[in-house]
Formats: structure tokens, sequence, C-alpha cells
């Protein structure tokens, strides 16, 4: 994991709490209650620690454990206010809730970034390589704004133009793959809840935007797809191969249910709620990993 991941990474230390304050929830399977935005969720201890962090599932708090900032909760509380917290400085509480969701969307931005620099399609190709580093750059200069700026700032026009970076880089990459960039295999925005899709071919698929709820990729083949924005609340990926798998976030892959033959991206860790026993990462795959990838295999 390189330092710029390090800091797309919540860090709840040094945090005021924020996602517990500044975002909303609604009863659901998710969250047990209804909550406000701007309201401290009643968990939430002086300290600015949750009181349930160790129970969070037990108590109905699945949503909170597939939270994943990228490191905008820190950011907010120690650059852009400067290590002022909401409650003893309650003339910030507004602006600083107002601003933590703008910070946080750039720094999933900044996350997709930083992995597409690493790819090697993409640091073949000067151009677009010198675009990705000018929008990384640009899109680090965004977070440091002061709040003012921040409030104001019109973040998804942003994005569109880093999304069609990310999708240049996306096609690239998966131009390597023999029929990825085909139509059989660009599912994007596909609507696929509760598909069945057990050991489907998905090497190199256009899975941006999906919705894959539920839907049974157990064993699937996931190598090298492009998973920017897939919805994988409880998709099974028992068995499944990950390995190079474009724009997969950890909040994505804790939504989902795995086991310890899931083989997983590098940069990203296995659930503690998937099924225990011999964890199997990227590159260490072996007899106790995915079925056969080889082209002579089923």
């Amino acid at each position: 994991m390189s330092g710029q991941e390090d800091t797309l990474r919540g860090d709840c230390a040094n945090c005021f709490g924020l996602c517990c304050v500044a975002l909303p929830f609604s009863a659901s399977a998710d969250f047990p209650v209804d909550k406000p935005a701007g309201t401290a969720c009643r968990n939430l201890r002086a300290d600015f620690r949750c009181g349930v962090h160790t129970r969070l599932r037990d108590e109905g708090f699945t949503g909170c454990t597939v939270y994943d900032c990228f490191g905008a909760g820190q950011k907010v509380s120690q650059v852009t206010f400067g290590g002022r917290d909401w409650r003893q400085a309650p003339r910030t509480a507004r602006p600083m809730f107002a601003v933590f969701p703008v910070v946080r969307q750039l720094h999933e931005l900044l996350w997709y970034l930083t992995e597409a620099l690493t790819l090697k399609a993409a640091r073949c190709d000067r151009f677009l390589h010198g675009e990705l580093r000018a929008a990384h750059e640009e899109t680090e200069r965004l977070t440091l704004l002061a709040a003012d700026e921040l409030a104001g700032l019109d973040v998804g026009a942003h994005r569109q133009v880093v999304g069609g970076l990310l999708l240049r880089t996306s096609e690239l990459v998966r131009a390597g793959v023999p029929g990825a960039l085909g139509k059989k295999k660009n599912r994007r925005g596909a609507d696929l809840m509760g598909a069945r899709l057990r050991n489907a071919d998905l090497h190199g698929a256009n899975l941006r935007g999906a919705y894959l709820i539920a839907a049974d990729l157990t064993g699937a083949d996931l190598r090298e797809a492009d998973l920017l924005g897939a919805d994988l609340r409880d998709a099974r990926l028992a068995g499944a191969d990950l390995t190079g798998a474009l724009f997969l976030t950890q909040p994505q892959l804790t939504a989902a249910k795995g086991d310890a033959r899931t083989v997983l991206p590098a940069k990203l860790t296995r659930p503690a709620h998937w099924q225990p026993g011999t964890a199997v990462s990227a590159g260490t795959a072996g007899t106790t990993g995915p079925p056969d990838r080889s082209p002579s295999a089923g």
C-alpha cells in the first residue's frame, strides 16, 4: 500500500466523528433508527469514538460497517478546520458538516486516480498518464480549499472530467483481455440484482454502475473487471477471482459476502465478517484458490 493510499483511508482517531453527525440515515436493514443530517448518532461518545464499534452489526448498524470516508474525515477535521472540533467551537458545526460530503467525494476520486496512475497500461501511455497526474494534482488542490470555497464547489463537473479519464484508463487496460471490449461483456449499469452468475466469465467486463445486489458470483472470473460504482451489497463472491479488478473499493467489498477462497486485489483487506479460513490474495492463489482460469478450463 502506498503512502498516498494510506491517507485515503479513514482515520477515526483524527476525525471529529463527522460521518456519525453530518450524514443522515433511515431505519432499514442497514440502520435500526432514523437520524437526520447534522444530528449526532446516539452512539457517538464525547471523545468522538463509537460506543458500539465492536458490536455494530449486532446492534443493527450494518451501514456503518460498510462506510468509508476515504480519509475525508481527518482532512476536514485537521486541515480544513485546523483541529477545531464542532463541540468546542459550535460555529464550525454547520460549515463543517456541509463540507464533509464534498471532500469525501474528492477523496474518492483521489482513490481512483491513485490506482489509475499505478496501472501498467496507463503508465505506458504517456499522454493519458500525464492527464491522470494533472487530474490528481487538481483534485488534491481542491481538497485544500477553504471551507466556503468547498461549499460552493461544483463537484459534479469535476467528477465528469475525472470519470472520462478513468473510463479511458479502463478501456486501455481491458483491451488486453480478448473480447473484453465487445458487447457481450459490456454490462455497464445493468440490472443484475439476484442474477445467477456462478463461475461466469466476466474477465475484463465493464460492470460500472451495475446493480449486483444479492447476485450469485460464486467462483466468477472478475479479473480486470471494471467495478467502479457497482452495487455489490450481499453479492456472493465465494471463490471469485478479483485479481486486478479495476476501481474496486473497500466499502464495496465489505458490503459483499465472500470467503477464504475469494482472491482480492492486494490493496484491499478481507472483511472481518466474511467466512473464516485460509485467505487467498492476488498472486498467491494456489490449490486453495478459485477454479483454473486457463483457456482449457470449462
